[in-house]
């Protein structure tokens, strides 16, 4: 059996690891926990996360990427915060490079929607993870 509280590493590529970092450290707060130069033949990778949480985000780009991004509205990082959602947090995410998008009447509902600058969503949930269905 697996433990329920094993770490969680989502991993992803990205076009431009400088406006992830901007997007995701600037603009959510989350901190940089890895940051390598590929070398020949490798990718750039950059871990963001907060170092007391049991998952990380893991962004890999550059010049020696071999798949681009291509997320859908359906490729969302959701976030459950338990709180109302403030106009601050946001207008953050979009000063550094994020953009306010709808993602359907549950989600509109229950939180605010940002697309990170290479497309993928972040859902920042004003529900708290138990109740949400």
């Amino acid at each position: 059996m697996i433990d329920p509280k094993v770490s969680i590493r989502l991993a992803r590529p990205s076009r431009d690891l400088a406006a992830m970092e901007r997007f995701y450290v600037r603009g959510l707060g989350l901190e940089v926990l890895y940051r390598a130069e590929g070398g020949p033949e490798e990718h750039d990778l950059l871990m963001l996360g907060w170092r007391e949480a049991s998952w990380h985000l893991e962004l890999v780009g550059g010049p020696n990427l071999s798949v681009w991004p291509t997320p859908t509205s359906e490729d969302l990082l959701v976030l459950y915060l338990s709180e109302p959602i403030g106009d601050t947090v946001v207008a953050r995410l979009e000063r550094a490079g994020g953009r306010r998008v709808t993602q359907g009447a549950y989600w509109d509902r229950w939180g605010v929607t940002v697309e990170d600058p290479d497309g993928y969503r972040l859902v920042l949930s004003s529900r708290p993870w138990s109740n949400a269905a």
